[in-house]
């Protein structure tokens, strides 16, 4: 039956015009999924990541970093609707701060670094088939922003979901766009490939490539890790930052004793009963931002080299084909993440940047903090810290998780930089000029609360 159901994927991907490129990595997977692989990676097998390079001690000259910066393309991951906070359209259109959403801070964060290094610098978006229209409907507002003889934006992929009992593909006729999912950002280098855009790229006299999330307004362009990674001959680096007891979440680098490798760790691949190895801030002291730099031309060689097909590590996700029907069909996405990416690439390196360069905004707690006075933003699109640490966010998800519900409650966000922290419990509304300051916890009163315009909570 696996070799009838690689089959009826590939000929559906085929059916759907997906690239050949891609067909070939998610054949690839399929097979791993096939044979058992789980894709966990164990503690004992590797060894932590303790001394990487710190950006901080990074020396590089004023010329360096302009040339780097001048041969370096900025690309976004644009593919999430932002489903969990309730959004139905590109994450990226979600205003952030002073009536501007992330895509206006991205642009100004390119146009303000092109003027300042007289660089072409083109930004690049990987869409998904949803967020592609909105995205681009909207850049449209910006005629300066496109580099002559280079795209916007290039598509992600799409895969079929397979049926958890045989690993065919599923049929749902209900809806049958939930029949596609997304291979996860690891497709960003068949996706690249595939589309035609990193030929492009090369030939129209680029060499390397700044990625992070489109939800991340810390990854602003930055002359100096340019310079850094150019000059350290690299074919791939990773931002890393130092962990807090507060970062349990994201993945973080690892040297592999077989090899001495360093390979990327995810939560999904690693064990239930060796979380709390993955968690220690301490064994294993920096996270993984997602911020990725790469030579585009090592990229394309190795490509060729493999047939497409980099290889990066299966991660096995389990789901019903309809996430909002827990009854419905048990299904298999297999995916990747593009850090992996580290593990494929002799040489590859890491960084350790400040936590300026992580500010993604995965809900409502952080969306808080950023529109806040907790940062500044400035006429270069950038968020600045005006505190040393930033308070610690916690709303109630009955009452806040979707952004509409957040919005009706806290019109207005409260000044936080002189708060320690904020959790609030139950249904409470904000009124304008509210002042946070210390250690601050409303708790649930039954019934809807309001805290009028001016008042001050805490010490």
């Amino acid at each position: 039956m696996s070799a009838a159901g690689l089959q009826a994927a590939r000929d559906k991907m085929l059916a759907a015009g997906v690239s050949a490129p891609a067909i070939e990595v998610f054949s690839r997977f399929y097979e791993l999924l096939e044979s058992g692989e789980t894709g966990v990676i164990r503690e004992d097998t590797i060894e932590p990541l303790l001394d990487p390079p710190m950006l901080a001690d990074v020396d590089i000259s004023g010329a360096e970093a302009r040339e780097a910066i001048g041969q370096t393309v900025i690309i976004k991951l644009n593919g999430g609707l932002g489903t969990s906070m309730g959004l139905d359209k590109a994450k990226t259109l979600l205003k952030v701060r002073d009536g501007y959403n992330f895509l206006d801070l991205i642009v100004r964060q390119v146009l303000a670094a092109r003027e300042r290094y007289e660089a072409r610098l083109p930004l690049l978006l990987m869409n998904s088939f949803r967020t592609q229209a909105d995205t681009l409907a909207h850049l449209a507002r910006y005629p300066e922003l496109p580099v002559e003889g280079l795209p916007l934006s290039f598509l992600q992929n799409q895969e079929p979901k397979l049926r958890a009992d045989d690993l065919t593909p599923v049929e749902w006729a209900e809806d049958p766009t939930l029949e596609w999912c997304p291979p996860g950002h690891g497709d960003l280098y068949p996706a690249l490939e595939g589309s035609g855009v990193l030929d492009q790229l090369i030939e129209a006299g680029f060499r390397y490539a700044c990625v992070s999330n489109g939800d991340n307004l810390g990854a602003a362009p930055n002359a100096t890790i340019a310079g850094w990674f150019a000059k350290s001959g690299a074919p791939y680096a990773a931002e890393l930052c130092r962990r807090t007891v507060n970062d349990k979440k994201g993945g973080h680098l690892a040297i592999r004793k077989a090899d001495g490798q360093l390979i990327l760790r995810d939560t999904a691949q690693t064990a239930p009963e060796e979380m709390d190895y993955f968690t220690d801030e301490h064994r294993h002291p920096f996270f993984h931002t997602n911020n990725l730099w790469f030579d585009l031309v090592r990229l394309k060689e190795a490509l060729v080299a493999r047939g497409s097909v980099l290889g990066l590590p299966l991660i096995r996700n389990e789901k019903t084909v309809d996430p909002a029907k827990k009854d419905s069909t048990p299904v298999i996405q297999v995916e990747s993440a593009m850090g992996a990416a580290v593990e494929v690439f002799e040489g590859a390196t890491a960084i350790c940047v400040g936590r300026d360069r992580f500010l993604p905004v995965k809900t409502t707690n952080e969306l808080l903090l950023l529109r806040s006075d907790v940062y500044d933003l400035t006429a270069e699109g950038r968020l600045v810290a005006r505190t040393e640490a930033s308070p610690e966010i916690s709303l109630d998800g009955r009452y806040y998780k979707l952004v509409d519900d957040f919005t009706a409650r806290i019109p207005s966000a409260p000044s936080l930089c002189r708060a320690t922290s904020l959790k609030v419990v139950g249904d409470w509304t904000f009124g304008e000029g509210v002042v946070v300051v210390g250690d601050v916890e409303l708790a649930d009163e039954g019934s809807a609360q309001e805290i009028p315009g001016g008042t001050r909570l805490g010490d």
